[in-house]
Formats: C-alpha cells, sequence, structure tokens
C-alpha cells in the first residue's frame, strides 16, 4: 500500500504542473511564429460570415403576439428564408420591407433585422401593405 501512495504522489504533481494554456503566437519551443498567413485566411474566410451574422434576426414584440395569435410556427426552414431575405435586402439597400414566403408574410426592419409583423398565408389578401420600400420573395 505504500508503494500506491507514492505512485499517486507522484503522479499528482506532473499533472499540475501541466501548463494551462498554450500562447497561440509561439511553438512547442517558445519562438515566436509568424502567423500573418494565417490570420489573413482567417479574416478573408470567416469575416464576411461574421459582418453577414453580425445582428440576429429579433421579432418585436408585436411580431411576436401575431405569430401567437395566428397559430403561426418559426421554424428553422422559415428562419433561413428569413436570413436569405435579409441579406438580399441588404445588399439592395431595402429598409421596411415586405418578405413573403410560402408560409407568411412578414413586414421586416432591414437596418436593425427586427421582424415588426407577421401574416398568415390565408390572410394576405385581406392586408394592405404601406410604407414599404421593397419586396423579395424568397
Amino acid at each position: 500500500m505504500a508503494n500506491n501512495g507514492s505512485i499517486n504522489n507522484m503522479l499528482i504533481p506532473n499533472v499540475s504542473k501541466l501548463p494551462k494554456h498554450k500562447s497561440i503566437g509561439k511553438n512547442l519551443k517558445g519562438e515566436k511564429v509568424d502567423n500573418s498567413e494565417f490570420q489573413s485566411l482567417l479574416q478573408e474566410h470567416v469575416a464576411p460570415a461574421s459582418k453577414q451574422n453580425e445582428k440576429p434576426i429579433s421579432l418585436s414584440v408585436h411580431a411576436a403576439k401575431r405569430l401567437k395569435e395566428r397559430n403561426m410556427e418559426m421554424d428553422n426552414e422559415e428562419f433561413f428564408k428569413l436570413r436569405s431575405a435579409f441579406n438580399k435586402l441588404q445588399e439592395k439597400g431595402g429598409q421596411d420591407s415586405l418578405v413573403i414566403t410560402d408560409k407568411a408574410a412578414y413586414i421586416v426592419d432591414v437596418a436593425n433585422q427586427k421582424v415588426v409583423t407577421a401574416i398568415d398565408k390565408e390572410n394576405i389578401a385581406e392586408n394592405v401593405f404601406t410604407k414599404i420600400d421593397s419586396t423579395v420573395l424568397v
């Protein structure tokens, strides 16, 4: 048993001496590494994606109320259609826009990435859409 205790005592110091974090800009020998190529690749591939998704899509209180009243569900497919619509509208300079999907119509505030209101497909024909500058079908 004395040997088991000494083995455990020998292992614990080795575990506790492991470094917690490695410096990214250094190799295993502690020498500085030029990571400018990695940084440029990272910026090239990640930065455009992060700029597109700077602001998440949000629902106004009114839109959330309308979705609930009309028993409308925002599933993944619908969310990605809205995301696509927001991207298209941003590219074209849309501000207050109408987005029409196969399930519903949404009035959106493009700059704030916000769904202002939602209308189910059955009631689209009964509505008049005012103060919009653009429309997109997705």
